[in-house]
């Protein structure tokens, strides 16, 4: 892996991370957002003191990019790819039923149905979760 490539990713997770915590951060959420990007802000005009000119173009562009990410999150926006995410778990863990009972491996049939129940009670109860929170 590139150091390029390990720094994008970084700062992938970093913006991930950030917009997640504001979503579920204890202040109110127009508070949590303007100290982020704030941050975000301070960020930049520290990057702005970088001389290397690839290294600084590349972090201004996710810095943006978190940015608009910030500005688009929302609850609803939340809600709606957890609720894509759980519908997607489901699909997988069908797969896995299915392709089980088809090769007939009985022995793995009881457990990888006992998986995919698991994981449609999982994300019911991260779904109602998040609803809750919306609501709220």
């Amino acid at each position: 892996m590139s150091k390029k490539s390990g720094f994008k990713k970084f700062l992938l997770g970093a913006g991930i991370g950030a917009a997640l915590g504001v979503m579920f951060a204890p202040k109110k959420g127009s508070e949590t957002r303007k100290e982020l990007k704030n941050k975000l802000d301070e960020l930049l005009a520290k990057t702005k003191e970088i001389k290397v000119d690839e290294i600084k173009d590349n972090v201004e562009a996710k810095i943006f990019e978190i940015r608009e990410k910030i500005e688009e999150l929302d609850k609803e926006t939340v809600l709606r790819t957890a609720k894509k995410k759980a519908k997607q778990i489901q699909e997988m863990t069908e797969e896995l039923v299915n392709y089980i009972v088809e090769k007939g491996t009985p022995i793995l049939e009881k457990t990888a149905e006992s998986v995919k129940n698991k994981s449609i009670e999982l994300t019911k109860e991260v779904l109602k979760k998040l609803e809750n929170e919306k609501s709220a």
